[in-house]
Formats: structure tokens, C-alpha cells, sequence
């Protein structure tokens, strides 16, 4: 016996007044995603993530790349070590111990003002970049930030807080120049004379060997520390600002001609190694603050001070405390405040 509503449905496949009528029996060509009454139990699993964890070929590779760079490591400093015993590279390092006497001479120590600046830099270089990380990564921005003279500049609420800091950096960073050459203290971190190079050459071997050059950075940087503090505040800082400024929103979006001649491709292809030269530079800096004379080093910086106490150790863990806790709240619900006084804050 046929099922019920069978002749229904064959009756509906024949052809009636030559009129085609579409066979409806047959299955719909796609995946039935709704049952009745059973959806819930049927909902799609959740795609896998793309990232994929290391397989053991990798981390063994990862290992063993290590261990090759250990080795490396230490046949440069046995190589280091065994090259300064040779008498003419002893000839060499008391001709260039490491440091000169600069022909202008300038107080010794470092004002307050120095350490102020120098914390206000750590705050800032610390949150630039966390969020020119988290920019990098940021797919699909869960909240925007427009100016309120320009309903086009919209962008994203981290690209605001970004620019931001960036501005801040920057205001900082014009008031130590000025400080740095209205008392002087510009002689610390510019060479004055052409034997920086061989003793910071002579300073970078004697890092190598472990046989550290002689620390009094109360009077005087030794070479190598003077080159890259150069490097760093007349170079590396004013290359990460133009390059920021030139993929920022306050490039000039109608200076055809200018932006013909400087392509942001070339910015955004300069500003990330600059961004990776001041991360080394700051491991290195802050190792070489621990290795050399922590409590000295610490009280110069933060205490203002040539003695040796704890002063400036605690007033340098507060700082960090106060900068962890900057890195911790850098999200968009205590960022959006902030951003609402200078625009308008909007969900995507």
C-alpha cells in the first residue's frame, strides 16, 4: 500500500498542459543545519585555531639551535679572551681603555630632572610598544576612536592610544634635548672627539671577554655607552617619529607630491626594525645596569646620588610597579575615557 500523500507528490512530477513542474521529492542540494526541536544539540563546533603548537622535530630544532647558539657564545669569548692576552692588544687597550677625557668638561651626576625624564621615557617606551604590538595583531578592532573636527579620520581605539603616547614620547623627549644642552650634560652622549670609535671598540671587546671596562657613569659614559645613547636619542628616536608620523592620521592626506615621494611602504618598512633596535637596546641597557653595579647604577638614575644604597633600588621598583600596573590597565575599557575627551568612542 503506498505511503500516504505518495500519489500527491507523483502527480506533482508529471508534467500538466505541458507546463514543466520541478521534481520537489528530491533532497535540497544543501547541509540541513536546523532540526526540530534539536538545535541546540546541534550547533557546529567551533573552527580550530590557525596557530599550531610546536611538534617535537620543532622544539628539539628549537633546542638544539640554543645549544648552538651557547656554543657560539662561548667560543667568541674564549676567542675574546685569548686575543686581548696577545702583547699588541695590550698595547692596544692602554692606548684605548675604553673611555676618553672629553676637552669640555661638565659637572659630574645627574640631576632630578634627569631622572624624571628618564622614568617619564621608560613609562612611555613601555606602552608604545605594547600597543604597536597588539596593532600588528589586532584583526578585527573591538572598538574606534573619531576626532570630533574630521567624522573621516576614524581609526582604531589602540591606533589612538598609540598616537598618543607617541605625542607624549615626543614632548618628552623635545624637553631632554633642551635640558640635556641648556646645562651642559649633552657632552655625556655626544662624542667630542675622534677616539670614541677605537675604545668603543676596546670597550666592546673587553664585554666580550667577561673582563667588563672600569664603570663610573657618575663622571663619564665609557665609549661604546656614549655611541649608542647617541645613536639612540639623535638617530633611532627621530627615524621612529617620522616614520610614525608618516602612517599616522595626521599625515596630509591631499600632499599628493609628498606622499608620492616618501611611500608609506617605505615608513611601515623602517618603523618595526626601529621599534625592535630600542627593545635590544633597552634588554641590553637594563642587563648591563644589573651586571655593573646595581645599587650604584640604580642610585644615579633614581636617587641622584653616587652613594651605595638601596634608595634608588626601591624607588626603581616602584617605578616598574607603577609601569606594570600602566601595562595592565592599557585596555579599551580604562582607554575609551580617556579618548572620549578628545573624540568620539564607538563600538565597530
Amino acid at each position: 500500500m503506498p505511503a500516504p500523500g505518495a500519489e500527491i507528490v507523483a502527480a506533482a512530477t508529471v508534467p500538466a498542459h505541458g507546463v514543466a513542474v520541478a521534481d520537489v521529492s528530491a533532497p535540497l542540494p544543501w547541509s540541513r543545519t536546523v532540526w526540530d526541536g534539536r538545535a541546540p544539540r546541534h550547533i557546529a563546533a567551533a573552527p580550530a585555531s590557525d596557530r599550531r603548537r610546536p611538534t617535537w622535530p620543532q622544539a628539539i630544532a628549537g633546542l638544539f639551535a640554543a645549544a648552538g647558539l651557547g656554543v657560539l657564545a662561548a667560543a667568541a669569548v674564549a676567542f675574546v679572551r685569548t686575543l686581548l692576552s696577545m702583547p699588541f692588544m695590550q698595547d692596544f687597550l692602554a692606548a684605548f681603555p675604553g673611555e676618553y677625557a672629553s676637552a669640555i668638561q661638565v659637572e659630574p651626576g645627574f640631576a632630578p630632572w634627569i631622572g624624571w625624564q628618564h622614568f617619564f621615557n621608560m613609562f612611555l617606551m613601555v606602552l608604545i610598544i605594547r600597543s604597536g604590538l597588539t596593532i600588528r595583531r589586532e584583526k578585527r578592532p573591538t572598538a574606534f576612536w573619531t576626532p570630533k573636527n574630521n567624522p573621516k579620520g576614524k581609526v582604531s581605539l589602540t591606533i589612538w592610544f598609540h598616537q598618543a603616547l607617541d605625542i607624549l614620547w615626543l614632548v618628552n623627549g623635545v624637553i631632554f634635548v633642551v635640558l640635556l644642552f641648556a646645562t651642559g650634560h649633552w657632552v655625556r652622549i655626544v662624542p667630542t672627539s675622534w677616539e670614541v670609535f677605537p675604545n668603543a671598540l676596546s670597550a666592546a671587546l673587553q664585554y666580550v671577554s667577561f673582563d667588563w671596562p672600569h664603570e663610573n657613569g657618575w663622571n663619564n659614559y665609557n665609549s661604546l655607552q656614549q655611541l649608542a645613547y647617541f645613536v639612540t636619542v639623535f638617530l633611532a628616536a627621530p627615524l621612529a617619529a617620522v616614520t610614525g608620523f608618516r602612517m599616522s592620521g595626521l599625515w596630509p592626506k591631499k600632499a599628493e607630491r609628498l606622499s608620492k615621494a616618501y611611500p608609506i611602504e617605505w615608513a611601515r618598512a623602517v618603523h618595526f626594525p626601529v621599534m625592535l633596535y630600542f627593545v635590544l637596546f633597552i634588554v641590553a641597557h637594563v642587563a648591563l645596569v644589573f651586571l655593573t653595579g646595581m645599587l650604584a647604577n640604580l642610585n644615579h638614575m633614581f636617587a641622584s646620588s653616587a652613594a651605595v644604597t638601596w634608595t634608588g633600588f626601591w624607588v626603581f621598583v616602584l617605578a616598574v610597579a607603577v609601569i606594570a600596573g600602566a601595562w595592565a590597565a592599557a585596555r579599551p575599557l580604562v582607554i575609551a575615557p580617556i579618548a572620549k575627551l578628545f573624540g568620539t568612542v564607538s563600538g565597530r
